[in-house]
């Protein structure tokens, strides 16, 4: 099971498997916006916070991050803002 506000797996799956030529235009569009959105929020979340079957989920998909800050959180660090 995917973490919340993260696409889920079986979605991921079947829009990876079946064949763009097979896909309507509003349906290749859908798919390319949810993975940029689930790419940013693989990115955003820390490894920390994440769920055994997202950190697996998301190295099978290439999503893998080593943050153990969220991007925001060291975004701060860098302006002084996180203390």
């Amino acid at each position: 099971m995917s973490d919340s506000k993260r696409q889920d797996f079986s979605d991921k799956a079947k829009a990876n498997l079946k064949p763009e030529s097979e896909k309507s235009t509003t349906e290749s569009v859908g798919d390319s916006v949810k993975g940029h959105a689930d790419n940013a929020a693989s990115t955003l979340q820390p490894q920390s916070e994440k769920s055994t079957s997202q950190k697996m989920g998301d190295s099978l998909s290439g999503n893998s991050n080593n943050n153990d800050q969220s991007l925001l959180d060291k975004t701060k660090d860098t302006l002084g803002m996180n203390k």
